[in-house]
């Protein structure tokens, strides 16, 4: 049963790269006149991430030879010390999504949710499973035929109304610095749409 408690302005669906990037830049954005009433959500999920077993060599601003297992929580303790208004849901697996009058409601193995904006940011494995998203699923555009990944059909992350997907599930190539700047490309654009349309992003400076 959904607890109306649960309503979040924006739901990320996964902690990886894109997901927790994602999370990072709306978290940043939180003294924003049109931010700092917004309900913003996160599933912490991480044992499917394909950066587990990786070890990071070419990506800007992080360590060379940092454990992608070890960016991952750090990803977690960073957002959760920086911006702890986002809640953090772990060890939930989401199942399925409904429409819902003015949203949607996220149905996990645990609980359910209600949520006006859901960001779409779990890898592109054929093992893909979320009812309610399969109509939008179509071959990868840009992995090799033989690994079977998929993505889900959108123009620049958007999906459908109210829907954006982010990483390699956009159809984009699995590269940890890609993967980073679509999640954060996916938060500016719902910022742009909380700011009434008003293109928007956002920065932190030394000078303020």
């Amino acid at each position: 049963m959904t607890n109306s408690k649960l309503m979040f302005d924006a739901l990320i669906l996964g902690g990886g790269v894109s997901g927790m990037s994602c999370a990072l830049v709306l978290g940043s954005a939180k003294n924003k006149a049109f931010v700092n009433d917004k309900k913003i959500g996160v599933f912490t999920h991480q044992k499917n991430s394909s950066l587990q077993e990786a070890i990071i060599n070419n990506a800007y601003g992080i360590t060379p030879g940092k454990l992608g297992a070890d960016l991952l929580f750090e990803s977690i303790q960073h957002l959760s010390e920086t911006y702890p208004h986002i809640e953090q849901i772990p060890n939930e697996k989401v199942l399925k999504i409904e429409d819902e009058f003015a949203g949607f409601i996220v149905t996990t193995n645990k609980n359910s949710y209600k949520t006006k904006i859901i960001v779409v940011a779990i890898g592109s494995s054929n093992t893909f499973a979320i009812d309610g998203l399969l109509q939008y699923v179509e071959t990868h555009q840009k992995s090799l035929a033989e690994k079977q990944r998929i993505q889900l059909k959108n123009t620049d992350h958007k999906v459908t109304e109210g829907i954006y997907v982010t990483g390699t599930l956009a159809g984009l190539r699995s590269q940890v610095a890609i993967a980073a700047g679509s999640g954060a490309a996916v938060a500016t654009d719902i910022l742009t749409l909380w700011n009434n349309n008003i293109q928007t992003h956002s920065h932190d400076s030394i000078k303020k």
